[in-house]
């Protein structure tokens, strides 16, 4: 029996020397209401394919997912919970945001189980590495990069020295393994072991207002990309880009309609439609045998021609996002190098008028960034006449190209806890303090879902989105309560701000 563990993205901070077993469901934002399983709970696909590859090879799984419908509160529950199935291995897979949330669960099951082998993988480890195995004594390994032939390896018993990506003890000493190859044939995976998720589809549900049919799910058909984005951690793919087949992906759509009636999809590939012949046939698989399923993706500004909009039109796709990040020209070249704002606006243009919505990806808070560029920002956010827009909050990361000069280019709080792109832990050096830059980000995020444009689009689709405004309207008390800490302090007085605290729980960096 193996039993893996996703870790929290929650809590207020501590630092490397000083980790406390996780006490309880704590905020995603210090003193604010956390209502991310409310706004968006979404499965976790990287633990559902490990478990899925384990279960291929003989080896029975057991998947905890924290922020799922039945998680439970503390270390102590969450430990005799997983200890209960007596484990022969524990995994957990975290995020910087999650790791000292998941070490404290860890440190409470060798407390009651100290012979219990405990392993970690995820982007924050891979970032990290053989230092964590020093910091941290409750855990046994970490696995680097992906995990599917590295977990299995161990729980097969095969020699610690012999099993690439595997960082272990030798007497106190950790030892980093040679690296593993990626998996070249992504086809050669099992679809994810989705079933193993309390309540699945039903009590996981995507970004309001982003759907029109219900249930929803996610899905990532390929892995990595080539391009090299500041703010980006590639510790696990690195900067390669493999992608599952055409037949692959629509198998994987049909199989999700037939068995969990699946009717919405958000696919979360970095790129989706690099490989421009991939997704010609399979908008031709789905338009010529369709699933009754509709789905979003992501494109590349500039990358994006109106033949290929109308194929994924006509495939059942309603909304494509473009990571756009900022309005301003220098700090673009900086960030997002490749992407021009005469492309943006074109592809915007070009993906609406081929019937589509169109969501804009944004970022404030880089590094560079001043309050004249934040409005060059927020100007240009207006002037695209987007359907929806995510704004984060730039949070570096240790493995991503920006980390090297980090501390040279502001005031970095380094706190794990809250290294979730929903805190601000980075101020530039242009920016007077954390609390201005804040009260920049909620008067601009608020002026996007205040402008009467935006609201029109809305009021126009309210039948549409009807799911998304019942689950609204249940929880409305929790979204009031949200939105009250969000106002700026001269806010654009507004019912639609409600709809700023559904971003909380769409963030994309991990």
């Amino acid at each position: 029996m193996l039993y893996f563990y996703r870790g929290k993205n929650r809590h207020k901070g501590s630092d490397l020397e000083n980790c406390p077993g996780s006490s309880g469901r704590h905020q995603l934002v210090p003193g604010r209401k956390d209502i991310t399983a409310t706004a968006n709970r979404m499965p976790p696909l990287g633990l559902l394919s490990i478990a899925a590859y384990l279960e291929r090879a003989g080896h029975a799984v057991s998947v905890v997912d924290c922020l799922g419908p039945d998680a439970l509160s503390g270390a102590d529950p969450n430990a005799r919970r997983i200890l209960g199935e007596a484990p022969e291995l524990v995994g957990f897979s975290t995020t910087t945001a999650g790791f000292l949330d998941a070490y404290g669960i860890a440190s409470r099951i060798k407390a009651l189980s100290p012979d219990t082998p405990v392993i970690f993988g995820g982007v924050h480890v891979s970032a990290l590495g053989g230092p964590l195995l020093h910091h941290f004594s409750a855990i046994d390994y970490l696995c680097m990069g992906e995990g599917e032939r590295t977990l299995t390896d161990l729980a097969a018993g095969m020699p610690m020295e012999t099993i690439a990506g595997l960082v272990w003890r030798d007497n106190g000493r950790a030892v980093t393994n040679p690296p593993r190859e990626p998996i070249a044939d992504l086809d050669s995976l099992p679809f994810p072991a989705y079933e193993k998720l309390t309540g699945f589809p039903k009590r996981y549900h995507l970004p309001l207002f982003s759907y029109v049919q219900a249930p929803g799910a996610t899905m990532v058909t390929s892995r990595g990309c080539p391009y090299q984005c500041s703010y980006c951690d590639r510790s696990v793919f690195k900067r390669s880009f493999r992608y599952n087949s055409a037949a692959y992906v629509y198998t994987h759509m049909r199989y999700l309609r037939r068995r969990f009636g699946i009717r919405h999809l958000n696919i979360y590939d970095d790129l989706f439609t690099l490989n421009r012949r991939r997704i010609i046939e399979l908008c031709d698989l789905l338009a010529a045998r369709p699933l009754g399923i509709q789905f979003n993706c992501a494109v590349r500004a500039g990358h994006a021609d109106d033949e290929l909009l109308n194929l994924l039109k006509r495939a059942g796709c309603l909304m494509v996002s473009l990571g756009i990040e900022t309005g301003d020209t220098d700090l673009m070249s900086v960030h997002k190098p490749g992407v021009h704002l005469e492309e943006v606006r074109d592809t915007v243009k070009r993906i609406q008028a081929a019937g589509l919505r169109a969501k804009g990806l944004f970022m404030m808070g880089l590094p560079g960034e001043t309050e004249a560029s934040i409005q060059k920002t927020s100007d240009l956010v207006l002037s695209l006449g987007l359907d929806d827009m995510n704004m984060s909050k730039f949070t570096p990361f240790h493995g991503a190209p920006v980390w090297r000069t980090i501390h040279e280019q502001g005031q970095l709080e380094e706190d794990w806890r809250r290294m979730n792109c929903l805190n601000f832990v980075f101020l530039p050096e242009a920016i007077e303090s954390r609390e201005v830059l804040d009260q920049l980000y909620n008067t601009h995020v608020k002026r996007f879902y205040s402008d009467p444009a935006w609201r029109r689009k809305i009021r126009r689709r309210t039948w549409e989105h009807r799911h998304s405004f019942w689950r609204l309207l249940r929880d409305l008390p929790s979204f009031l309560s949200a939105m009250r800490t969000f106002e700026p302090k001269n806010p654009y007085a507004s019912a639609a701000s409600l709809r700023l605290t559904v971003e909380w729980g769409e963030y994309r960096l991990f």
